[in-house]
């Protein structure tokens, strides 16, 4: 009972923020970086096919993934398996159900960084160039 009162509060602030966010329009004066974005996405989609071959590789020496229970017990290293880990990674969600062992952590670690810092790097850039057509707008007027 006190659960579906508390989740739909939760839904009703969402909605909420949603319309409060849609109403405002703030963001209709952003730009949006069609290429920049399709840059980011082919480059993620990239990444995440290149460590899972990386992954794969290395699953053929040894054991690279658990299963993340107290068992512990070897997953299942289909190339499907570990490109799911790689993007699971890359994306920084890390639902725990596969758990890097031996080299496979020093991998992961890696492409979690690199899953931070790319979109950043690419949010970055895109401010950049957002405020330098704001400031040649602003000179030219």
């Amino acid at each position: 009972m006190i659960s579906s009162i508390l989740i739909t509060l939760t839904i009703g602030f969402i909605v909420i923020n949603l319309y409060y966010f849609f109403t405002r329009q703030s963001y209709k004066k952003s730009t949006f970086n069609a290429p920049m974005f399709y840059q980011l996405f082919f480059n993620m989609i990239g990444i995440t096919i290149g460590f899972a071959c990386i992954y794969y590789l290395l699953s053929l020496n040894n054991v690279i993934l658990k299963i993340g229970s107290p068992d512990g017990n070897p997953a299942n290293e289909t190339f499907a398996n570990l490109l799911y880990f790689s993007g699971v990674t890359l994306l920084s969600v890390g639902y725990g159900d596969y758990t890097p062992v031996g080299s496979a952590k020093f991998f992961a670690l890696i492409e979690a960084g690199i899953g931070i810092l790319l979109p950043t790097a690419y949010f970055i850039k895109a401010m950049s160039n957002n405020n330098n057509q704001s400031n040649d707008n602003n000179q030219s007027t």
